[in-house]
């Protein structure tokens, strides 16, 4: 009866160590299993790939453009500022008036039109230069009129549309106060760190930028918006087989090119054509991104000489796109490229008052010239 009984406590003991052993096992093999394992991430599609696809895809609608590694991360917001202290806009049309109604809507002030008469001084004529500023609620009426008569923090920058990056850099340096080796830096090797982004990404718009941030973190604002525009796009232009690179490319031409908006889908139609029939581009627009600024401007007239220039950028010499753009265009030109005027035009010129004409023959564009030119 004893032996009967060690034995069952021996099993028994035997059983509870075997569920240990396999317990431990377990344990273990989870935690190496799931600190090894990689969590599925979002698939992202590299923008060099975004749009290198078959004929006739099928395109998902939230497909949309992926920044570098370094874009990903999003550009920053301002510095929260220490408590007690807030930020302040003053937009680009604010006036005075405007300014002491918001400072009073927000119970920075309490008297409105005598906080006018300070903003404006004893001649009336006193400015608040637009942009973010620092102020207090524990700030008497005289602070506030001290730091907002002072130097923004942030400054409003406003980039046209068509700019290259050496006049959009020079915008910057003049606003943010860049040395001349900060502007240069960004011209040369801060936008030139990838071939797809040396030209065509810095988006046309108005910024509200902080003066101390850094110009790698200012090209990366300006891409950021490039990607937030271009964005609903790229599905489009992938669905009709068009490389995103493509697309930029002749939108900063057609941007150089055309008198106005307007006529822009009609520019993106004719230079459409010569493309598809394998002609020449054969416009100023490069000729001039090519020559620089020789003293007389960025996009100042061509001469016979410069379109012997020997360039790929020479779309006299070259069939075909440049390497990369030429510009920085806005998203009418964009919109004209994804959605171009279907016409049988192969020639255009912008008479004395900017209105363009086109043609279908070399000899009608001749007679053009001809009649709205000379």
């Amino acid at each position: 009866m004893n032996n009967n009984r060690k034995f069952d406590q021996k099993r028994i003991f035997i059983w509870i160590m075997l569920i240990s052993l396999v317990t431990i096992i377990f344990v273990f093999y989870f935690f190496i299993y799931s600190k090894n394992k990689t969590i599925p991430k979002e698939k992202n599609i590299p923008i060099e790939q975004a749009v290198v696809i078959p004929v006739a895809p099928v395109v998902q609608k939230e497909e949309t453009l992926v920044k570098r590694e370094e874009e990903l991360k999003a550009i920053p917001e301002p510095i929260p500022l220490p408590v007690g202290i807030d930020r302040f806009i003053v937009s680009l049309k604010d006036t005075n008036k405007i300014i002491a109604t918001n400072l009073s809507d927000n119970s920075y002030i309490t008297n409105l039109d005598s906080f006018v008469l300070l903003l404006s001084g004893k001649d009336g004529k006193g400015i608040i230069n637009p942009g973010a500023y620092k102020i207090s609620k524990e700030m008497s009426d005289s602070q506030l009129v001290q730091v907002l008569k002072g130097k923004a923090y942030m400054k409003w920058i406003k980039i046209p549309e068509g700019l290259r990056k050496e006049e959009i850099a020079k915008l910057l340096a003049v606003n943010l106060g860049w040395t001349t080796k900060q502007r240069d830096n960004w011209i040369k090797t801060i936008t030139t760190a990838k071939p797809d982004y040396v030209e065509g990404v810095y988006f046309p718009d108005t910024y509200l930028i902080p003066i101390n941030e850094t110009p790698e973190l200012v090209a990366a604002r300006l891409i950021s918006k490039f990607n937030e525009k271009f964005s609903p796009y790229l599905v489009e232009f992938t669905s009709k087989n068009i490389k995103w690179t493509t697309a930029i490319t002749l939108a900063s031409i057609v941007q150089r090119e055309a008198a106005n908006s307007a006529d822009t889908p009609l520019i993106a139609g004719i230079l459409w054509n010569r493309l598809n029939q394998k002609m020449k581009l054969g416009v100023d627009a490069t000729l001039q991104y090519i020559r620089g600024d020789k003293g007389n401007g960025w996009w100042a007239a061509i001469s016979i000489a410069d379109k012997k220039t020997d360039s790929p950028y020479n779309t006299y010499m070259y069939v075909g796109l440049p390497p990369h753009p030429i510009s920085n265009p806005g998203i009418p030109a964009i919109e004209a490229v994804l959605n171009p005027t279907k016409t049988d035009c192969l020639y255009y010129l912008h008479d004395k008052n900017r209105v363009t004409h086109c043609s279908v023959t070399y000899e009608e564009h001749q007679a053009n010239i001809v009649k709205y030119l000379k």
